[in-house]
């Protein structure tokens, strides 16, 4: 019975981390977007704020006694706060430099990366059925940017760099919480800070720091305003990506992410249908996505119950 009742728990911790990540994610897409196209605040500084905002909550956190830091050794994470700055960083500059619908389509392939990496380096394994769950999401994916695709040479380097390095740093998220014995705000209170140490050295190399387009230019009210929102919700999109990671894995957090892709289009025609409307192509899409995310849910936990009746079944 308890035993039931800590499952029961830890799903509900599980629905309510996703619901932070599905509403802050959604946000932030539009909120960063806004920033670049309506202030032109510079990409690098925007993702070093977000850096310096998200250690500052940790820190208000710890502070409140919610977590206790736990000492981690700088080496053990400095790949991962490397990766961590190239995951946002070519994020937004793919967001920046491409549009919308590359921009998702370029996403949807870090699922498969991930699945490549973690076979070739970490030697594990994934069913053909679990596989296969990846065709018609891919398919869907494709089908809802079709109309929107288009591709220019900056945009599309951003993008597949950005795929590559998004893949390793949530490879490396798990991995690291299991082999530090670490949760999710010990691995973000340590690493957030050393990778706004990393990006403070990059940022005046690639931007101005004063005058136009400087981080301490001239910059109006309501752009810092924004800019400090936007860093407050970065600070829930990192927690949130760092908590489902460490209590699910890699490729489940990438499923959700197709998913919150879905209900964006779904919700942008329902609130906006006179100027948003959907195409066919889009509700194939739509369905067909959904169909492939369904299965890798039901095919997932099939073959967690079947694992927990074989340890149940040992001597």
């Amino acid at each position: 019975m308890s035993g039931q009742v800590f499952s029961f728990s830890a799903n509900k911790r599980i629905i309510i981390c996703l619901l932070v990540n599905f509403l802050s994610s959604i946000c932030i897409v539009f909120i960063n977007k806004w920033i670049y196209v309506h202030y032109g605040f510079p990409n690098m500084t925007l993702t070093l704020v977000h850096f310096v905002v998200t250690w500052l909550g940790l820190y208000i956190c710890q502070k409140m006694d919610i977590f206790c830091p736990k000492r981690v050794p700088v080496r053990k994470i400095a790949w991962l706060a490397l990766s961590f700055c190239g995951f946002v960083a070519f994020t937004n500059l793919s967001l920046q430099n491409n549009s919308i619908g590359t921009y998702q389509l370029a996403k949807a392939m870090t699922t498969p990366v991930i699945i490549l990496i973690q076979t070739a380096y970490y030697k594990k394994t994934f069913s053909t059925k679990i596989k296969l769950t990846l065709v018609p999401i891919t398919l869907g994916v494709i089908l809802n940017s079709y109309y929107d695709v288009r591709f220019n040479m900056l945009g599309t380097v951003f993008a597949t760099v950005g795929v590559l390095v998004t893949s390793l740093y949530q490879v490396w998220v798990g991995a690291k919480q299991h082999e530090l014995q670490v949760n999710s705000m010990q691995l973000l209170y340590y690493q957030a800070p050393l990778s706004s140490g990393f990006l403070l050295c990059v940022v005046p190399i690639f931007e101005p720091l004063t005058g136009d387009g400087g981080i301490f230019g001239p910059w109006s009210l309501p752009a810092l305003v924004t800019v400090l929102f936007s860093g407050v919700v970065a600070f829930l999109v990192n927690l949130s990506i760092y908590w489902i990671i460490g209590n699910t894995s890699a490729v489940t957090y990438n499923m959700f992410g197709h998913f919150k892709f879905c209900i964006t289009l779904v919700g942008g025609y329902l609130l906006f249908h006179d100027h948003d409307p959907l195409s066919f192509n889009q509700v194939l899409g739509i369905l067909c996505t959904l169909a492939g995310i369904l299965s890798y849910t039901h095919i997932k936990l099939a073959e967690q119950e079947e694992g927990k009746s074989r340890l149940a079944q040992k001597p």
